[in-house]
Parts: C-alpha cells; sequence; structure tokens
C-alpha cells in the first residue's frame, strides 16, 4: 500500500455551499436561546399563550441548542437540518393557528421561523447521503 492511497477530502464549492443554509439556521436558532433560557418577558408570553409554559419554553430551547450543535458538527449537520426542520413547523403551525403570523404587530418571529425551516431544508436535503439509517438509499447507482 502506498501513500498515495490514502484520501482527502479537498474543500469543494459544494461543500463551501452546505455551509450557508446552516450558519443561517443554527444563527437564527442561536438568536433566540438567551430569551428563552433568561426567561424574557416576550418569550414567557409568547409559551403561556401556546398553553406550553415554562416547560415549553425551556424544552424547545433545549431542542434547539441541540440542532444548533448538530448543525454545527459536519458529520450530524443532515441531522441537525431535520431537526431544524421539525422545531421550525412546531413554530410556524403555532404562529398560523394560534399567535398569528405578526406577534406583537410584528412579523419579525414568524418570518425567522419560515427562514430558518426553509435553510434546515436545504440543509437536510443537500447531505441527505449522509444521514444514519437512509443515507444509503440516496447513493448514486453504481454502473
Amino acid at each position: 500500500m502506498s501513500n498515495t492511497d490514502t484520501t482527502t477530502v479537498q474543500p469543494t464549492r459544494s461543500n463551501a455551499l452546505t455551509w450557508i443554509p446552516r450558519l443561517v439556521a443554527a444563527g437564527l436558532l442561536a438568536m433566540t436561546l438567551p430569551y428563552k433560557f433568561a426567561g424574557a418577558e416576550e418569550t414567557v408570553r409568547l409559551f403561556e399563550t401556546l398553553g406550553a409554559g415554562d416547560a415549553g419554553r425551556i424544552g424547545t430551547g433545549v431542542m434547539e441548542a441541540i440542532a444548533v450543535v448538530l448543525l454545527l458538527v459536519p458529520r450530524t449537520a443532515a441531522l441537525g437540518g431535520l431537526l431544524t426542520v421539525g422545531l421550525m413547523s412546531g413554530a410556524i403551525f403555532s404562529h398560523l393557528t394560534v399567535l398569528g403570523i405578526f406577534w406583537d404587530g410584528d412579523a419579525s418571529l414568524f418570518t425567522f421561523a419560515v427562514v430558518a425551516f426553509l435553510a434546515g431544508g436545504l440543509t437536510a436535503f443537500s447531505l441527505r447521503r449522509t444521514l444514519p439509517i437512509v443515507g444509503a438509499r440516496f447513493q448514486p447507482a453504481e454502473v
């Protein structure tokens, strides 16, 4: 076996492009964490309106923190994207059914949820081959 048999992963344009939606999703999720964990008045009121209380607020914060870590670790980024899609689906659904798109006269929370949902989905889709168990189904067929 020669030294030329070792494979190295070279940075490519597609690898670099997968970081953009990962950073967008992770940034948006991370941005709200201090408010959830510190018990900011607006966040407490939002989760009370949803009927989730402190447990829902803290639980959501923990899940979002896990998603941020998963998104930033290359090996687990696709799982982080899927978790982001799931969390933001809940946020979008809550806005459409209970909270309204304009929470406190401002649509920024809804907009952030939609952008994070799209970034998480793009991350999961672009890295689908790395997903455990199902990733092998997305490998190109051998000829």
